[in-house]
């Protein structure tokens, strides 16, 4: 009679949609569910914050995860397990023949009045 019950943790599955912080994953979980009155199936998303230590989760892949205690004022989850790899497509553009150029910054020029045909009416009289 000395056995420990281990706490179930809840378990997610869903696809992750961004990893650019250090160590952390944002997971993007859809559920199908019937509309309260009308009865139809509506897809629900719910992005959740989840640790990943050793940042191997990608964009697009599938992952679970699994509830945790409080990591920070979002993260209350942990990977658990990349379930499906995403295909990852290759962005270097000189494998395939294209020469890229310094990018140029594109800047938007404001208006001096609530339409930008003002000033220019304005200069033709001159």
């Amino acid at each position: 009679m000395t056995e420990t019950k281990k706490a179930v943790k809840n378990e997610k599955i869903g696809a992750v949609v961004s990893n650019k912080m250090a160590k952390t994953i944002v997971v993007e979980v859809t559920r199908r569910v019937p509309h309260p009155l009308y009865k139809r199936i509506v897809s629900k998303r719910k992005k959740f914050y989840a640790h990943d230590e050793t940042e191997q989760a990608k964009v697009g892949d599938v992952v679970k995860i699994i509830e945790c205690r409080p990591m920070s004022r979002l993260k209350r989850w942990s990977l658990g397990e990349v379930l499906r790899k995403a295909v990852q497509v290759a962005t270097d553009l000189s494998s395939i023949g294209i020469v890229t150029g310094p990018e140029k910054r594109v800047t938007k020029k404001k208006a001096s009045g609530s339409t930008g045909l003002g000033r220019a009416v304005k200069e033709n009289e001159l």
